[in-house]
């Protein structure tokens, strides 16, 4: 078992997920609030429960299964921000920078299953 908290991608992606909140989700119209918003949130949440679901697993299979799970979730984070900002919801500052983050948070998963299937 592993301590989620002391990983580099958790930790980058605990940031990805809290700039969802107060810096994205914020702009999107109050309209959206059951629809887009919403899919947003849980998808970004999604990010790191599942690699703390995964950290209390207890074989480097079970691990990577999570982690394929996440990056799931990072993905759909990436085609939110695009909806998003290709509906003049997202100021282009913003997106950009969420973009980023999530790109990073992706190349870290994808290098992370791959280390844990090589193992």
């Amino acid at each position: 078992m592993r301590d989620y908290k002391k990983l580099e991608v958790w930790k980058r992606v605990h940031l990805m997920t809290t700039f969802v909140y107060k810096d994205v989700v914020v702009q999107l119209p109050k309209d959206e609030m059951f629809a887009l918003v919403s899919q947003m949130k849980r998808a970004a949440y999604s990010v790191p429960l599942n690699i703390v679901e995964g950290c209390g697993r207890t074989t480097e299979k079970d691990f990577a299964r999570f982690l394929d799970h996440a990056l799931g979730s990072a993905h759909e984070v990436e085609y939110c921000a695009l909806l998003a900002f290709d509906l003049k919801f997202l100021d282009e500052s913003v997106y950009t920078d969420l973009n980023k983050k999530v790109n990073e948070v992706k190349a870290m998963l994808i290098a992370f299953i791959k280390a844990l299937r090589v193992s």
